[in-house]
């Protein structure tokens, strides 16, 4: 008897197989990683107070217990400990105000600007020793009198001192300089009248008159006074339509020169 050969499989059925197990296949990993992020976020926020040795005291219920030991240790570095020491200062005291000289500074020779350098300054030009600090005053400043205004310039002025401040404070009266003021100054301080058909302030109830009760708004007054029905965006509404009315309109001239650039922002090119 003759073995029967298996058909080969037909390619197209085994398409779509391995397509049907790989579309399954990501189905299922999406499902589990979509599980697994659900979990994460059910879990509950962990307690942030149990953590008493945190910097931080912000968004605290209260404030942690004190601490007496340190919580940081800070190493220094060789060269912060070197930082950290103190200055040395020179401290040898010269025994005697003379010291020895060296031999080049014994020969030494000066040269004709240090010599120049070295000479005090000259006095002034007219300088009189002799001169007195104070010259005396002649016999017309002596006998000079003073006019009044002088002496009204002479008197220190009086500012008033408010009660209440200063360990000895008392009012003081200001005198006031009699002054005149000009017409212009006088006219600006003169109070604007009130308008001829101004009536006063209005009460704020008031009677309303027979003929205000009894209106009768037209059909017109009540078609203005309703506010525009339009549909919604879902219902068909599109806000971008421009009416006929606007695709026919032409602008006046005025509109047209508005629209133009200013000429001093037109370029010549």
């Amino acid at each position: 008897m003759k073995r029967s050969t298996p058909a080969s499989p037909d390619p197209l059925t085994t398409g779509g197989c391995r397509w049907h197990h790989e579309r399954t296949r990501h189905r299922t990993a999406s499902t589990v990683s979509m599980a697994t992020r659900t979990h994460k976020l059910a879990q509950p926020k962990p307690n942030r107070l149990r953590y008493l040795d945190r910097r931080s005291v912000y968004f605290l219920d209260q404030l942690p217990p004190e601490k007496t030991e340190p919580t940081t240790k800070t190493e220094l570095t060789p060269r912060w400990s070197e930082l950290c020491r103190s200055k040395t200062f020179y401290t040898q005291v010269t025994l005697s105000p003379i010291w020895e000289v060296s031999e080049w500074a014994l020969r030494a020779v000066p040269s004709n600007r240090l010599c120049s350098l070295a000479q005090p300054r000259p006095p002034a030009a007219g300088w009189n020793p002799e001169c007195p600090l104070l010259a005396g005053l002649n016999r017309v400043t002596q006998t000079a009198v003073a006019t009044s205004r002088i002496c009204q310039l002479a008197q220190p002025k009086r500012r008033p001192v408010l009660e209440g401040f200063g360990p000895k404070s008392k009012a003081v009266a200001m005198t006031h300089i009699p002054c005149k003021a000009s017409a212009h100054i006088e006219l600006l301080a003169t109070p604007k009248h009130d308008h001829p058909k101004f009536e006063g302030e209005r009460s704020v109830c008031w009677s309303v008159s027979r003929e205000a009760r009894n209106f009768v708004a037209s059909q017109r007054l009540l078609e203005l006074s309703s506010p525009k029905e339009r549909n919604a965006l879902f219902e068909g509404y599109d806000p971008y339509v421009v009416s006929q009315a606007a695709r026919s309109a032409s602008p006046s001239p005025r509109i047209r020169q508005l629209c133009l650039p200013l000429p001093r922002k037109c370029s010549s090119i």
